[in-house]
C-alpha cells in the first residue's frame, strides 16, 4: 500500500512538472513570433535650368562682311535618375533679330546640316551636336572677317532641337551654345534682339 502511494505522488509530481514545462514551452513559442514591416519613399523628380542670360554681339559691319562670336553656358540640376533633355528655340514664331522695321535673318543651316555663315544672318552650334561636329568656334570674336564655322538657324517657337539628351542625375552640367552675327554694309545700323528660351526637360 505504501509503494502505491508513493507512485500516485510521483505521477502527481511529474504529471505537475510537465504541465509546468509545457506552459513555458507555450510562452516561448508566443514570444517568437514576428511581424515584417515595409517603408516606402517616393522621391520626387527636381530639375532646373540657368543660362548667362544676355549674348551681345556688336558687330561693326564691312563690305564683306563681319562677324562677331560668342557663347552662352547653359547649366542643369536634377536628381532625375533617368538625367535630361535640353532643346532650343525662339521665344516667338520669328527667329529674326529685330529693329524696328529691319530685321537680321536666322541662318539657313539647320541642327542637322548647318552652313557657313553668310553676311546679314544669325545663327547657333553646339560642338558635337547633329551636324555640327567639330566645327563650332572654340574662342569669341569681334569683327572678324566670316570665318568657316558652320551655324545653323535657332528653330521658331513651338518646333525646338535637342542639343543634349543625358542618362543621369547633373550637379550644374554646362553646355556651351555658340551665336555669332554677321553682317555687311547693306544692312541698316540699329539694336537688333531676339529672345531664345532653353526648355530642360527630366527624361
Amino acid at each position: 500500500m505504501e509503494q502505491e502511494v508513493k507512485r500516485f505522488e510521483l505521477w502527481i509530481f511529474l504529471t505537475l512538472i510537465l504541465g509546468v514545462i509545457s506552459v513555458f514551452s507555450i510562452i516561448s513559442i508566443v514570444s517568437a513570433s514576428t511581424a515584417n514591416t515595409t517603408i516606402n519613399s517616393t522621391l520626387s523628380s527636381l530639375i532646373s535650368i540657368a543660362s548667362t542670360g544676355t549674348v551681345t554681339l556688336n558687330v561693326l559691319p564691312s563690305g564683306s562682311g563681319s562677324q562677331t562670336i560668342g557663347s552662352d553656358t547653359v547649366t542643369v540640376n536634377t536628381n532625375n535618375s533617368a538625367g535630361y533633355t535640353l532643346s532650343i528655340a525662339s521665344s516667338s514664331g520669328s527667329n529674326s533679330l529685330i529693329s524696328g522695321a529691319n530685321s537680321i535673318p536666322a541662318s539657313s543651316g539647320t541642327q542637322a546640316s548647318p552652313v557657313v555663315q553668310t553676311a546679314n544672318t544669325w545663327g547657333y552650334c553646339v560642338s558635337g551636336v547633329g551636324g555640327f561636329g567639330a566645327t563650332c568656334p572654340s574662342v569669341t570674336a569681334s569683327n572678324q572677317a566670316i570665318g568657316s564655322n558652320k551655324f545653323a538657324g535657332v528653330p521658331v517657337s513651338g518646333s525646338p532641337n535637342t542639343i543634349i539628351t543625358t542618362s543621369v542625375p547633373a550637379v550644374n552640367a554646362t553646355t556651351t551654345v555658340w551665336y555669332a552675327v554677321a553682317a555687311n554694309t547693306s544692312q541698316s545700323t540699329g539694336t537688333y534682339s531676339g529672345s531664345v528660351t532653353y526648355t530642360a526637360t527630366a527624361n
